[in-house]
């Protein structure tokens, strides 16, 4: 690798203040250890560890969502929930107790949920693996390794509804979609009830669904949470500081009593056969894609093998991602790239383990596996030949290994992927690791592309999260500028947030196989947030934000700087406001910015302040809306964007989704694609774009969902999926998906050429377990 010298440096300086941060921190670890004062200090501060105990049975109890059988009754309750939301630390408001049994093959959970008014118990949600916040839920959290840092998420509502889900290094997700990345699928039964006295489940765990493996004298991690939807609670067995939450898996309780178990090792063979067709339109012609009607015909083989406890291969051959959610259309507004999230089944799995976060707006990565078999400008999905895949935790260490080769297709060639990523913890959810990626490609202007880094997060006192990382590619034709260095810290109390973070891009850093907003940047953030909760009649917590962001070029030439005040307010029934007092923002062009079909911004250096506004209805009701309004100057012009969600739940088996946004553009000089001068009133149009989808739920295993979309923009406006899945047995579906214009969306800043496909896919899964 050719790497000048000021980089050189770079690099050694922040490996060692890396290492310096680490090194420190060890020491004050062991200092505490070995003072008796500054222990009992600790102690004091700390929340009391909470345990529970398992009975053992012979034979399984009556799984059919009630406790009737007296076989419950075997196990002594835990019932000493506490508040996280609204009032952090009190007791429920409803009384929660929780059962656990365990046989040679499985663990058994039953849950009753007591509620002083059952009749506005919230339960609307049929789908498997969806988001259940907007009802009554149940969840289970389980750190069968005991390294405090990961867990598994089993979640159900009072349908008895599955969600299941990954907690890796105590990563947080999205409060709107639930604790854990839902990427991952297991294998395990639950029934509910709703009663007299509130709603009552049961839950069946296979030793290996965990792929648990150890027989004697197991300790798990273990933690409850209770979500009540009408007010807006969240109960939680262990970890319930409002700083915390479920996702804080060194926070959790233990969980003692199981031993003399079988063995838990994992081992599905999940073949697939698809058939269907495809048909492009004639203007595909000369992209290396088909004009025309063809048949498909494929299958393949997925499997899943326990190499050992919290150790996993996935491998993978002719894989087929026909069943993945389509994207959701967006439209860009930014000279900057758009990020879309990955779908497809086997790069979710235990995705959290390849995460190496690099800071920005949109979340910079390192790794980011959408760049793998989809086509990053046109999104049409590039063959996978096989791959294979080995993730979990040995002793202290985190470890992922990834392989995937791909056949060359349209304008792509052949490629091969190889990723590694290896993690040491240290405490309290603190980490150092490294990352290494490798591309190789039948390109031959672009044969391969390497990219390396290390990185820590290292938790000071519980709320003082210090982050930092330094990375570099190696790119045929480069031979400087490669790097990209950053640090940051984030503080957060109840009542105030600090965020701030500086990075450093060199001009040409390029992961090929990474998501990276932006180059050539030396961006400083700095974000504060005081969040109050005053005495307010139905109001739970005020937020008062301030943000700044400065990014200059390496040449410290001023390319982006935005600052923004906003006021948001949060009810006790879930309904909130969110409103930027104003947003201040200055953009360098380069380059000419494509912002609408052959419409493009000139050149130069614009300054602009927008106002928003913002308001969601409460969130326990069958029919929720959100509106939205942003306005204000816009480069050389002036922009409108204003939004309206709406969501109606007509009951368990159908609901309704719809969103729209009306862009109103009224600018002043635009450009052709040469560069040639329009006149003024070519700058004034709309683009409307939006969805409206259907979902409805025969039963929990039979689902049917209808998503159409609009986007003027497009010369292509109108897109649909239909995708009708039927799970006749556990881990095995038939899918039947028609698909009317583009599945994967383009990664690229710019507009480019995409192609409306026509497509039916039947496809058959089985899974198998030898």
């Amino acid at each position: 690798m050719s790497v000048s010298l000021p980089e050189r440096s770079q690099i050694s300086a922040c490996v060692f203040v890396l290492g310096l941060l680490c090194h420190s921190s060890l020491l004050l670890n062991a200092q505490s250890q070995a003072s008796p004062q500054t222990k009992e200090r600790q102690i004091r501060v700390q929340e009391p560890l909470r345990t529970a105990s398992a009975s053992r049975i012979d034979l399984a109890p009556k799984l059919d969502g009630t406790l009737d059988d007296p076989i419950w009754q075997q196990a002594s309750a835990i019932d000493n929930f506490l508040q996280r939301e609204p009032f952090e630390g009190q007791p429920s408001t409803e009384k929660t107790e929780v059962r656990i049994l365990y046989s040679k093959h499985e663990v058994y959970f039953g849950i009753t949920c007591f509620d002083s008014d059952p009749k506005r118990i919230v339960a609307t949600e049929l789908r498997r693996d969806v988001s259940q916040e907007l009802d009554d839920y149940f969840e289970i959290i389980i750190d069968s390794a005991h390294d405090r840092r990961n867990a598994y998420v089993f979640q159900i509502n009072p349908l008895g509804t599955q969600r299941d889900a990954l907690i890796t290094e105590e990563q947080r997700t999205d409060s709107g979609t639930g604790d854990g990345d839902p990427g991952w699928d297991g294998v395990w039964t639950s029934e509910a009830r709703i009663t007299k006295q509130g709603w009552t489940a049961t839950v069946a765990i296979p030793f290996s669904t965990l792929n648990f493996m150890q027989s004697r004298d197991v300790i798990w991690g273990i933690n409850f949470k209770r979500f009540i939807r009408r007010k807006n609670e969240e109960d939680l067995w262990s970890g319930w500081r409002r700083v915390y939450g479920a996702a804080r898996i060194s926070q959790a309780g233990e969980l003692h009593g199981i031993s003399e178990i079988g063995s838990g090792r994992l081992f599905i063979v999940k073949p697939y056969g698809l058939v269907g067709f495809s048909h492009f339109p004639s203007s595909a012609a000369g992209t290396g894609l088909t004009p025309g009607t063809s048949a498909l015909y494929t299958g393949g083989v997925d499997v899943k093998l326990g190499l050992r406890s919290n150790l996993v291969a996935n491998l993978t051959a002719n894989t087929d991602f026909a069943d993945a959610d389509v994207d959701t259309q967006q439209f860009n507004l930014t000279p900057y790239k758009l990020f879309f999230p990955e779908k497809r089944q086997f790069f979710l799995e235990n995705a959290g383990v390849f995460n190496f976060p690099l800071g920005g707006d949109r979340g910079d990565l390192l790794f980011f596996s959408r760049q793998i078999g989809i086509d990053p400008i046109t999104g049409e999905e590039v063959p996978i030949n096989g791959g294979a895949k080995v993730t979990g935790s040995i002793g202290n260490f985190e470890l992922g290994v990834m392989d995937v080769d791909t056949r060359s297709s349209g304008p792509n060639p052949y490629a091969n992927y190889a990723v590694a990523r290896l993690k040491r913890s240290l405490w309290g959810g603190s980490y150092i690791g490294v990352m290494g990626i490798d591309k190789r490609s039948g390109n031959p202007f672009d044969s391969f592309n390497q990219t390396s880094g290390a990185d820590t997060r290292l938790v000071f006192y519980k709320n003082l999260v210090v982050n930092g990382y330094a990375t570099q590619t190696r790119t045929p034709g480069f031979s400087s500028g490669q790097t990209n260095v950053g640090a940051g810290f984030n503080y957060q109390t109840n009542w105030l947030e600090v965020f701030a973070q500086h990075r450093k891009v060199g001009p040409n850093f390029n992961p090929e196989v990474g998501f990276l907003e932006r180059t050539d940047c030396i961006c400083n953030y700095l974000d504060v947030t005081f969040k109050p909760r005053p005495k307010l009649r139905g109001v739970r917590e005020l937020n008062f934000e301030g943000f700044m962001f400065h990014a200059p070029d390496t040449h410290h030439v001023l390319q982006t700087q935005e600052w923004q005040n906003t006021f948001r307010i949060e009810f006790n029934n879930g309904s909130y406001s969110d409103d930027d007092i104003v947003d201040v923002f200055t953009q360098r062009l380069i380059t000419p910015f494509n912002i609408y079909k052959n419409i493009f911004i000139p050149v130069g250096e614009y300054h602009w302040t927008r106002h928003q506004l913002t308001y969601g209805s409460p969130q326990d009701r069958r029919l929720m809306v959100s509106f939205f309004e942003r306005f204000g100057t816009y480069y050389n012009g002036h922009l409108n964007e204003a939004r309206v969600r709406a969501t109606y739940r007509a009951s368990e088996r159908l609901s309704f989704n719809f969103a729209e946004q009306w862009n109103r553009f009224r600018l002043g000089l635009v450009t052709g694609p040469a560069g040639t001068v329009l006149p003024g009133a070519v700058g004034d149009f709309s683009v409307v774009f939006g969805s409206f989808q259907t979902n409805y739920s025969f039963s929990r295993f039979l689902t049917l969902s209808t998503l159409l979309q609009m986007d003027t923009a497009n010369n292509q406006a109108a897109s649909a999926n239909i995708r009708l899945r039927w799970n006749y047995r556990p881990d095995s579906d038939l899918y039947v998906i028609y698909t009317a214009g583009q599945r994967f969306a383009s990664l690229v800043a710019a507009n480019p050429p995409q192609f409306y496909e026509n497509r039916l896919a039947i496809k058959f899964t089985y899974s198998w377990r030898p």
